[in-house]
């Protein structure tokens, strides 16, 4: 497996395509971090800075931006 690199997702409760993320993070057995950007108005402030998006999920693999839920880019990102 490769070095682990921190991954950090912006998502909502609602959200589908965040939910598969997050269970694919789980399966995979892949710490991460998870912004409710519902709820929390600088971390979805933050989001939209750094990634110009306003939808989610928006997910960080160290500092590789995936935008929406790219399963076979997650698979090349973490080298799983």
């Amino acid at each position: 497996m490769a070095t682990q690199q921190k991954v950090t997702i912006y998502s909502t409760p609602t959200c589908h395509f965040c939910h598969e993320a997050k269970e694919f993070f789980t399966a995979h057995k892949v710490p991460f971090t998870d912004y409710n950007v519902a709820s929390d108005l600088p971390r979805r402030q933050e989001m939209i800075q750094k990634s110009g998006q306003m939808g989610v999920p928006v997910i960080y693999v160290g500092d590789q931006l995936v935008v929406g839920y790219d399963e076979e880019k997650l698979h090349e990102l973490l080298g799983i």
